[in-house]
């Protein structure tokens, strides 16, 4: 009896169809697809970078929302990720009503911060206070391959 409810069962899910499945068409398919060499851990330590910039990120833009200066941090935020063309301190500092000289000095507090805000993310995947550099200097190293 229970064996006859299986069948029954079995194909109620569709048992009695049939699936056409190409090998060939499968191996050229994927043939063409670009290849990830990426192993588990660089992953792992690609993924943790990120996580650990974006909240330093975070917190900064938090600390500027507090300070009622979301405006200049919005203006000024993509000056973090270093000079960037179609971006000038006079531009921004029109639209801000600021000087030149006192967008550029903004942006060095802005970058200043930042840079204080990521040594503390850092600072808190770490045991040892002595291991912070060292961790900076391997964050840094994964960014940049």
């Amino acid at each position: 009896m229970s064996n006859e409810w299986r069948k029954q069962v079995a194909q109620k899910r569709g048992a009695s169809q049939t699936v056409s499945f190409d090998a060939q068409d499968a191996e050229q398919r994927y043939a063409v697809e670009p290849a990830d060499e990426t192993n588990p851990q660089k992953l792992y330590e690609q993924v943790w970078a990120v996580a650990v910039l974006e909240q330093a990120a975070t917190l900064l833009e938090a600390e500027y929302r507090s300070g009622r200066k979301q405006g200049l941090f919005d203006q000024l935020a993509p000056f973090l990720q270093g000079e960037r063309p179609g971006l000038n301190y006079s531009g921004i500092g029109a639209q801000l009503g600021m000087t030149e000289g006192a967008v550029k000095v903004a942006v060095h507090r802005l970058r200043q911060r930042f840079r204080e805000l990521l040594r503390a993310s850092v600072a808190n995947t770490v045991a040892d206070p002595l291991e912070v550099d060292g961790e900076l200097r391997h964050l840094l190293h994964i960014l940049s391959n």
